[in-house]
């Protein structure tokens, strides 16, 4: 089914479910919960904080997230007892599959408040959501519109203070279940993993740095695995020419990533999905933030005690933009600039191989002491 026919179906049932049932806040038990989302890999694992605030303020809900068809079986150990509906934006049957199933109490729209409208479609009373979303009609179907945070913080910490109550726990490793993977080959003995692959050019890093930084690790006795995307293949040959050390190219699915990268004594990447996986599954993890946040997107509040390093250069003069999901905001500084406006990405290249190698050292040694 095409993308427009499954948004006229959200329109409409929307509309429909709006003007004739008037939303009223939660009253009495909260039975069921929906999270409306279309997220990427690594802003869906941001939502952990806010998973694990609603099970404790709700325990006996049927919670549902939605999730991207090759996110969604990450979801399988249920953390904190959410279970996934995979959503497929062109999937104009999903609204009705999920009304037939009583409605929503409450529902959460993250990101982008177009979402808003497939949670009331779906029959949500209440939804809950970041005001400001542009233009304006994707805020219509919102209830309860909440500012973003006034001063610097994690965004899965300001996703968790959509929800009423205290912060979460800090995350702990095994909080999110590890889901069954498919065999695949996985080197014996201690490896690293460095995932040299990012959503965007202008998060690469120097080819010729990351093979000095897999010599050095090699050397201090660990195995090296590159990891990338499918299509992405040519950077690991740049790295690795001679081919001394495994690889896997788009050949994984996540489960599978997940079952890699917890069994790495390291993890090095750039700020992209394969960074927030990482301290999911609790490996020491070193990741290098150019154009992105380390305010925004790095280990904040729930994951302050996780093994985390973020390697950046802290102010760069071109990380200036203060947009958030569509919204300003006033202390936000990061870049979105595509290569047409940024030919070459400086602020990757400031990121030096010691600054790495240091932070990489300091996790491995931290880990044998544990």
């Amino acid at each position: 089914m095409s993308r427009l026919r499954a948004r006229v179906a959200t329109v409409a049932g929307a509309l429909l479910r709006r003007a004739t049932r008037t939303p009223h806040p939660p009253q009495g038990e909260v039975r069921r919960i929906l999270l409306a989302h279309h997220l990427l890999l690594g802003d869906t694992l941001l939502l952990a904080p806010l998973l694990a605030k609603l099970a404790a303020r709700y325990p006996q809900a049927d919670r549902v997230v939605l999730a991207r068809p090759a996110v969604a079986p990450l979801f399988a150990g249920r953390p904190w007892g959410w279970r996934a509906e995979a959503f497929d934006t062109r999937d104009a049957t999903l609204p009705a599959r999920l009304r037939a199933e009583a409605g929503f109490d409450l529902a959460y729209a993250l990101g982008d408040n177009r979402y808003a409208w497939l949670a009331r479609a779906a029959g949500a009373r209440w939804i809950v959501g970041f005001a400001a979303d542009r233009p304006a009609w994707k805020n219509w179907m919102l209830d309860a519109a909440h500012e973003h945070a006034a001063a610097p913080m994690a965004w899965a910490d300001m996703a968790a203070a959509l929800a009423e109550g205290d912060p979460p726990p800090s995350y702990r490793r095994g909080d999110w279940p590890m889901p069954t993977a498919a065999d695949f080959p996985r080197p014996a003995g201690d490896y690293a993993v460095l995932h040299v692959g990012a959503s965007s050019p202008l998060k690469a890093w120097p080819t010729e740095r990351w093979a000095a930084l897999a010599t050095a690790l090699a050397a201090r006795g660990l195995t090296i695995v590159w990891s990338a995307g499918r299509n992405e293949a040519a950077l690991v040959a740049a790295a690795d020419p001679d081919a001394r050390w495994p690889r896997h190219c788009g050949d994984l699915d996540l489960p599978q990533l997940w079952r890699l990268i917890d069994g790495a004594r390291l993890l090095v990447c750039p700020d992209t999905g394969v960074a927030h996986l990482g301290r999911v599954v609790g490996t020491p993890t070193v990741a290098l933030f150019g154009p992105g946040s380390a305010q925004i997107h790095g280990a904040g509040a729930f994951w302050r005690d996780s093994p985390f390093v973020a390697a950046t250069v802290e102010p760069f003069p071109c990380r200036d933009q203060d947009i958030l999901f569509r919204r300003r905001i006033a202390w936000v500084r990061r870049c979105q600039r595509d290569t047409a406006a940024c030919a070459a990405p400086r602020c990757m290249a400031a990121i030096g191989l010691d600054a790495v190698l240091d932070a990489a050292m300091h996790l491995l040694d931290a880990g044998a002491a544990r």
